[in-house]
């Protein structure tokens, strides 16, 4: 008798014994929004739980790196004049110097001093109106732009000239980063964690099959995707000029800036999606290499060792070219 009592008692406990579970949250974040699908094992952590943890992480990023707000840490040194220094925490420090990295690298093309320049072709927090400035206003903006203005000292930022930071090409990636790093500080080893459209997977769904990504073609009137990829252990970033923009005597401005030329780029690249195992890296680099243009982005990708996708306007459509570090990272190798 107790020979069969005791293997039911085990099928019970089994039968009871509940599946991984597919959660699921988001939000406002960033003047966008952010996504969070996680795999909750049993015992493991629930919604509330991980939101709260999340949603912290986003909102340290706003304090430190928002420019729509007064009292983040950035503008607090943007409203500093030239010559001054301001203590900040080793986040944005290591932030400042990645941007300042991805500034030697480009020669000066990337660059994190971009602020006034935003504001002044009205795409920034203090822009009117998006429109060609006049020349003279432009001459007097690039004079407060720069990456060779700022410096590290010890624990603080410093600028020999009233330059404004923004970091809207990095912190989402950043901010990515630092929820995957959390997450899996909570036991969540399976999850696709996005923020304003930089997006880290790791694991794999409760069906076992990858997450998968689309990358979107670069078209203002909607949402197309051009590829669909399987995505394990990889941030995915994309860049494009399709998104902010404005026209003027039928020429484009975006919002991609040329901070060497003090002016948004000119030329056929329209989109760059890069893969990284960071999605700060792979934030930065997708901007980097948009900021480039197809020849010398393709060059940079290809000297980097960069798993990278460019999108050009042709006549008649788009050509995409990945490299071959990209065409790998689609395999697993």
């Amino acid at each position: 008798m107790v020979r069969t009592v005791l293997p039911l008692c085990l099928l019970l406990l089994a039968a009871c014994d509940p599946a991984p579970t597919l959660e699921r949250f988001g939000g406002p974040t960033m003047g966008s929004s952010y996504s969070i699908q996680y795999v909750r094992q049993p015992g493991g952590p629930a919604v509330a739980e991980v939101q709260a943890a999340v949603e912290g992480i986003l909102q340290a990023i706003d304090a430190h790196y928002s420019t729509y707000r007064g009292d983040s840490m950035v503008s607090r040194f943007n409203q500093l004049p030239g010559n001054q220094c301001q203590a900040v925490d080793n986040d944005m420090l290591e932030l400042v110097a990645f941007g300042q990295h991805l500034a030697e690298q480009s020669q000066g093309a990337f660059d994190l001093s971009v602020e006034p320049l935003l504001d002044l072709w009205g795409f920034g927090p203090q822009a009117r109106e998006m429109r060609v400035p006049d020349p003279q206003a432009l001459a007097q903006v690039r004079q407060r732009v720069g990456y060779r203005h700022l410096r590290i000292e010890g624990q603080a930022l410093c600028k020999d000239a009233p330059i404004e930071l923004d970091f809207n090409s990095i912190a989402a990636g950043h901010a990515v980063d630092l929820i995957a790093a959390r997450l899996r500080a909570m036991g969540v080893d399976n999850f696709l964690a996005e923020a304003t459209g930089e997006l880290k997977a790791v694991g794999r769904k409760p069906d076992g099959s990858p997450w998968r990504v689309a990358l979107e073609l670069p078209r203002e009137d909607r949402q197309i995707a051009r590829q669909v990829i399987a995505v394990t252990g990889l941030a995915v970033s994309t860049s494009g000029d399709y998104r902010h923009y404005f026209e003027d005597n039928g020429r484009r401005y975006s919002h991609t800036f040329d901070a060497r030329l003090g002016r948004p780029v000119r030329h056929d690249l329209a989109a760059v999606t890069v893969l990284d195992d960071s999605a700060l890296l792979a934030d930065g680099y997708s901007t980097l290499l948009l900021i480039l243009g197809p020849e010398r982005a393709w060059d940079f990708a290809i000297a980097h060792g960069l798993a990278a996708v460019l999108v050009t306007r042709a006549e008649g459509g788009f050509v995409s070219r990945g490299t071959p570090a990209f065409e790998r990272a689609l395999k697993g190798e």
